[in-house]
């Protein structure tokens, strides 16, 4: 994430880039964790405003955070690549031996079931923009049906109600958050809740 911060501090934010060890721990920990460090940042700088620009997963944990907190300073939220819906992909690798430890307890719950966690999740109640990608890299993803995809995330995987605009672009998910109209239009949207108009 580290041109879409520089860009972004060009630009006039302040900006907290947080990582977090998505294959240690569950989404529940790791939202608590990696939302509120930067929360704690954001309201170091006395921000008045504080947006969020996730990539995958990252989504899914501000997704998880808001749905038992608030946050009064919430502004609005870009997500790149988010298995919003879950990924297809991931319940076609999980029974193969040894998927479920690489990806960890968080990877491990990203699948489309009906009962998992992130169709637990719900509609979105703030000002969401999505990007999705439809360079597709994997050879892994030939092993299930996704339609168009980025490589890990099918096109309509990263849709959820409530969303308010919807962007794809020719990205793969594991690069789309260095690509200059990725970054143009992430700030595009959270200074005017828009994308670039087409």
């Amino acid at each position: 994430m580290g041109e879409l911060e520089k860009k972004l501090t060009y630009t006039g934010y302040s900006v907290a880039n947080i990582s977090y060890p998505s294959r240690r721990h569950g989404v529940k920990l790791l939202a608590e964790d990696a939302v509120n460090r930067g929360l704690n940042h954001c309201r170091g700088e006395q921000a008045e405003i504080i947006h969020f620009v996730t990539h995958s997963l990252g989504g899914i944990l501000v997704r998880e955070f808001l749905q038992d907190q608030k946050i009064e300073e919430l502004g609005r939220v870009v997500m790149l690549g988010p298995p919003n819906q879950g990924s297809v992909l991931v319940d076609g690798l999980l029974p193969i031996p040894g998927f479920a430890a690489l990806w960890g307890p968080a990877g491990r719950t990203l699948g489309t079931a009906v009962d998992g966690m992130i169709a637990q999740l719900g509609p979105v109640d703030f000002e969401l923009g999505i990007i999705a990608g439809t360079t597709n890299v994997n050879p892994l993803s030939a092993l299930v049906s996704m339609g168009p995809n980025d490589s890990m995330v099918s096109v309509d995987s990263t849709k959820v109600k409530g969303m308010t605009e919807h962007r794809v672009l020719p990205v793969t998910h594991t690069f789309m958050m260095r690509n200059n109209e990725v970054i143009d239009n992430a700030i595009h949207f959270l200074k005017t809740g828009m994308f670039i108009p087409e």
